[in-house]
């Protein structure tokens, strides 16, 4: 028998066999866990997200559009032509001196109207008054010396009859007493003339106007030559306005013309928005301006209260016709697109829908419908930008708040006419 030192009591025994850790499995297994958790939570987040946006999408379908509407109208509507043009006055006259002297009062206020033939300023006349009396003496000397002469001619004559004197000098004779007659003329002339500078001495208003800025003061000299004058006079009242109208208007307006109808003119400011004063048609200019096409109209106006001023810049608005018993509708109302101009209409189910249109002339903030649109039928004036075809409505706004579309009033109810008017109001 073999001991186990005989076999191999000198052999250590040999290292355990290698094993792969258990702890690596473990890993995989937890990293594998977290990764479908993480896709499960996506996932639930994911469709939570979707159904909040498919209802909130719902929502906002479903949600009604505030807006405010009015009713179509009918009414008549104003075919305007405008032009801005300036305020031209009728008469502008610069007042000057026809005589030359100090200058003694100045009788006028700056910026005042004053009348025709006022008295506006006076000039020294001691100068004149000495020349007339001058000139007074001088006739006065020359009609007595004509009177000899008259005298002495009717003795010649008689001698020259009796042959008691040559005939020469009853000729001579009468020669000097044509001389004296014409000097006679020229004393008068002179008189007359020294009179009218007299009456140049006192300045008046040679037209009715206002008055500008002084140009010169009470005390200087005034020279008959200079070109400054005493003060400018613009004639206001009444007062016009020029103002260029497209050569193809032109035939319309001569043809209203000839039949002796009066056009009627409007002057606003530069916005559209206030009205100046109410004129009329004047005349129109001879040619047509070729740089720009237009020809030039006048219109005269009364300006009893000074609403125009003189080179003021306004908007004339010349009234053409008037189209009777058209649908009118707020210009706030038309929408433009690559279509064209369209309305949004509110139906009786309270839903909006496209209409196009066909729009005429404007007047202020009305704008004509050709057609496309019946008096009653009730368009959006407010929240047009935020509809589409079928988007359901509801009714805001001053005076339009209880508003009912067309078909679903009250009985004796209806689109009134006061919604209409605040809608308007307010746009």
């Amino acid at each position: 028998m073999i001991s186990a030192n005989e076999t191999g009591g000198n052999e250590k025994p040999g290292p355990a066999t290698t094993r792969k850790p258990q702890w690596r499995w473990w890993i995989i297994l937890v990293v594998g866990l977290l990764i479908a958790s993480v896709a499960y939570i996506v996932a639930n987040n994911g469709r939570s997200k979707s159904s909040t946006t498919g209802r909130k999408e719902n929502t906002v379908a479903n949600r009604s559009v505030p807006v405010v509407t009015v009713a179509a109208r009918k009414g008549d509507i104003g075919v305007y032509l405008t032009g801005l043009g300036t305020v031209t006055p009728l008469e502008t006259v610069t007042v000057q001196s026809r005589v030359t002297g100090q200058l003694m009062k100045v009788l006028f206020r700056e910026g005042e109207i004053v009348k025709k033939n006022q008295l506006l300023a006076i000039i020294d006349p001691r100068q004149f008054e000495a020349q007339l009396t001058q000139a007074e003496g001088q006739l006065v000397h020359d009609q007595a010396l004509l009177d000899n002469a008259r005298k002495d001619l009717k003795r010649y004559q008689t001698l020259a009859g009796q042959d008691a004197i040559a005939l020469q000098q009853r000729d001579t004779q009468e020669s000097l007493v044509r001389q004296y007659e014409g000097a006679i003329k020229t004393d008068e002339g002179n008189i007359a003339n020294a009179k009218l500078q007299l009456i140049y001495c006192r300045i008046t208003a040679p037209c009715s106007g206002r008055v500008g800025l002084r140009q010169v003061d009470a005390g200087n000299i005034i020279q008959s030559t200079s070109s400054t004058g005493l003060v400018i006079i613009t004639q206001v009242q009444p007062i016009t306005v020029i103002f260029p109208i497209p050569e193809d208007n032109i035939p319309k307006v001569t043809a209203r013309l000839k039949k002796g109808t009066r056009l009627p003119v409007e002057a606003y400011d530069r916005e559209l928005k206030q009205k100046l004063a109410d004129g009329y048609l004047l005349t129109i200019d001879n040619q047509i301006d070729p740089a720009t096409g237009t020809v030039k109209f006048k219109a005269i106006f009364p300006n009893r209260q000074n609403e125009l001023f003189p080179n003021q810049f306004v908007n004339a608005k010349l009234l053409l016709e008037t189209l009777h018993d058209t649908t009118v509708i707020p210009q706030a109302a038309v929408q433009r697109g690559s279509k064209g101009t369209f309305v949004y209409i509110v139906k009786a189910d309270h839903t909006a829908s496209v209409r196009p249109v066909t729009v005429g002339p404007t007047e202020g903030d009305d704008i004509a419908i050709e057609t496309g649109l019946s008096p009653g039928e009730q368009v959006v004036v407010e929240g047009a930008d935020k509809l589409r075809e079928g988007s359901k409505v509801e009714f805001t706004g001053e005076g339009t708040s209880n508003q009912e579309p067309k078909g679903r009033h009250k009985k004796g109810g209806g689109p009134s006419g006061s919604s209409g008017k605040g809608s308007d109001a307010k746009n």
